[in-house]
């Protein structure tokens, strides 16, 4: 997991989450933390095992580790952040030896891991952006503990999309 670490000490990457950090410090609702980008990145892999996925340990948690990235950007200029996102993590990722096919794999499934509605074991055989890109929906949503959140009652997300059960 050498390069995952070369992504968390990238200084890109260290000012984009020290800037989320503290752009979040009085949010009441779901921060975009360390724990956040691991607990995504774990079931992710979780996911993956059980599917026998073809998609390796290090570009699961690349691809976690970077999805929110650029939530400061979106809050300080307005930017989707999976736009934002998706554009650092290309300048990152290059920096931290992952190839062009792990590029384009990853910044897919960022730039899209708000509208994917699939778990990813739907997903046609090799097919490994859409599978990236579900997994990553679904462990981004699964990692929320709505039903121990305070400020569950004046969250904006649908009710449906609330874990109010422990779900994986």
């Amino acid at each position: 997991m050498e390069r995952v670490n070369r992504i968390l000490n990238h200084p890109i990457y260290q000012k984009e989450f020290r800037e989320l950090q503290e752009a979040e410090r009085e949010r009441i609702f779901c921060n975009h933390t360390m724990e956040h980008f691991l607990d995504v990145a774990r079931l992710m892999y979780i996911y993956s095992l059980e599917d026998g996925a073809p998609l390796s340990k290090e570009l699961l948690y690349a691809a976690a580790l970077l999805h929110d990235i650029g939530r400061n950007e979106q809050y300080q200029k307005g930017t989707p952040h999976e736009i934002s996102g998706a554009r650092l993590a290309g300048e990152i990722l290059a920096d931290c030896d992952f190839g062009e096919d792990e590029i384009d794999l990853i910044r897919f499934a960022i730039g899209n891991h708000r509208g994917s509605k699939g778990t990813g074991a739907e997903a046609a055989g090799d097919d490994r952006r859409e599978l990236l890109s579900a997994y990553l929906y679904r462990a981004d949503k699964r990692s929320r503990n709505c039903f121990s959140c305070k400020a569950e009652k004046e969250c904006n997300w649908a009710a449906e999309k609330k874990n109010l059960t422990v779900q994986y």
